[in-house]
């Protein structure tokens, strides 16, 4: 199978109000726009598309009509992370897990959209040497 577009839909509550939030924080712009399903691409980079669903639309089968999104992360990764946070913490956003470096090779920090759905934005750093190992050759950041 050839993939020609992957991206991550989001079953909401809330359609508009999700949607605004990644206008309104992560550059997004919206592609399709209803009271039902928002389809959002990057402003920076058209490969990066979102999609935002009601959660009890009539095209999600029956025994996952009404369930929102839960148990997800979503990456961002960016060329600066402490920025972003600075940024989106002057915002107000919840600020869930502080700005830190990781030994397995990020510098991140965690909020959430209206929705619950964790947003995880990530710089990649060098990993420890006890995780290096664990990369493909060539994966880790330098």
């Amino acid at each position: 199978m050839k993939t020609t577009q992957y991206y991550p839909v989001l079953m909401v509550q809330g359609v508009g109000a999700v949607s605004a939030f990644y206008r309104m924080h992560f550059g997004f712009r919206p592609l399709f726009e209803s009271d039902w399903y928002v389809h959002l691409q990057s402003s920076e980079d058209e490969t990066v598309n979102l999609a935002v669903l009601d959660a009890g639309h009539e095209t999600i089968p029956m025994p996952a009509r009404g369930r929102p999104a839960g148990g997800m992360l979503l990456n961002f990764e960016v060329a600066d992370v402490d920025a972003v946070h600075a940024e989106l913490a002057a915002r107000g956003l919840p600020i869930l897990l502080p700005l830190r470096d990781e030994p397995f090779g990020q510098r991140h920090f965690i909020t959430a959209d209206p929705a619950g759905v964790l947003i995880d934005v990530i710089t990649p750093i060098a990993p420890s040497e006890a995780f290096l190992a664990q990369f493909a050759e060539g994966a880790a950041a330098p």
